[in-house]
């Protein structure tokens, strides 16, 4: 038989901070949503530390006796929530981006990350499993950020969930300041047709495509994200930039100052709760941190999905130039993990 139940999904300014600081502001989060009944909350993506490429991601990665998955934990027993949110795991000698949930009893059931988005992979190793968690509220499965545009990483969860859950954290590439030491800057807006194009085609990756694809499973969805100003240097940024170039030739006549470069953008502002059809039922508005909350009906059984999968929307090359860098960044990966964790390769 179907049910419904409550669920929250929570929308944070993404500005790194300690993380002391950043719980702290998860939880007064967390505690409104139990104020409204949720039963289930979902936060956004590395909630704990806020995004950036920064050499201090290594050393801030915590193992699950760490203290962020104890204030999961904790928390979640305090306002008897189901509670998940993304962070760098290390385990041992590895770091993952780790989506954890963690019921009020204290189980817990854990996804990480199968697809690092282009220099994500600097910092982190790929997850090679989904997960599918056997809660009292029903069965649930996870996705984190660019995991949702792989068809195939979806399909894999049919006929097996409920609920479709989604931590992200996704900076708007396409729509990219860059800012040289010397103070010159280009818009990646101004890059040529070509951009424009994949632009326009992937500016629906987290809303429709996504929706689109757990409608495809027959499950409602439950999206957390970022929000704020995405402001980073690059890893490897001489590399990156001249990988960059192929789409944004104009950068090149800045090569002297790549060393010293930064990138900003604006963050994909869609957090939200859509049902089975995907149509949004709660949502919280673009560049301000809150939460939605809304009663969700589950299945109570895992459907099968009917029809054939759709395609996911975004150009190929995307999925090219992805492959391309995080090929070309697993060493950078394997390198710092080596100074900063004592990884042996």
């Amino acid at each position: 038989m179907s049910k419904s139940i409550k669920v929250a999904v929570v929308q944070m300014d993404a500005c790194p901070a300690p993380s002391q600081e950043r719980l702290a502001k998860a939880k007064s989060l967390v505690l409104q949503c139990a104020e409204r009944g949720a039963q289930l909350v979902i936060l956004p993506e590395v909630f704990n530390t806020g995004y950036e490429y920064n050499d201090q991601n290594y050393s801030r990665a915590e193992p699950f006796d760490g203290p962020t998955a104890g204030w999961l934990r904790k928390t979640a027993a305090q306002y008897h929530v189901h509670l998940a949110g993304s962070f760098l795991r290390k385990d041992q000698n590895e770091i993952y981006n780790t989506l954890l949930l963690v019921a009020p009893d204290g189980r817990q059931w854990h996804y990480d990350k199968n697809y690092p988005w282009i220099w994500e992979r600097a910092y982190f190793q790929k997850g090679t499993n989904i997960t599918v968690a056997d809660t009292e509220l029903g069965k649930i499965g996870f996705l984190i950020c660019w995991d949702v545009a792989h068809p195939a990483l979806w399909k894999q969860y049919a006929g097996k969930i409920e609920l479709m859950v989604i931590s992200s954290c996704p900076p708007k590439a396409l729509d990219s300041t860059f800012v040289f030491g010397d103070g010159q800057q280009i818009q990646s807006g101004n890059a040529g047709a070509l951009v424009q194009w994949i632009r326009n085609r992937s500016a629906r990756t987290f809303g429709e495509y996504l929706r689109r694809q757990a409608g495809f499973l027959g499950v409602p969805v439950a999206h957390a994200a970022g929000t704020g100003r995405f402001r980073s240097s690059l890893p490897s940024p001489g590399f990156s930039l001249a990988m960059l170039s192929a789409m944004y030739p104009a950068l090149l006549k800045h090569k002297a100052h790549f060393s010293h470069a930064r990138v900003e953008a604006d963050y994909y502002d869609e957090t939200y709760i859509a049902d089975r059809a995907g149509a949004v039922m709660k949502c919280v508005p673009p560049h301000t941190e809150g939460i939605a909350v809304s009663e969700v009906i589950l299945p109570g059984v895992p459907p099968q999905p009917t029809g054939k999968q759709p395609p996911f929307g975004i150009p190929r090359f995307s999925y090219l130039f992805d492959t391309i860098a995080n090929r070309l960044l697993a060493p950078e990966y394997r390198k710092k993990a080596q100074k900063y964790l004592g990884r042996q390769d």
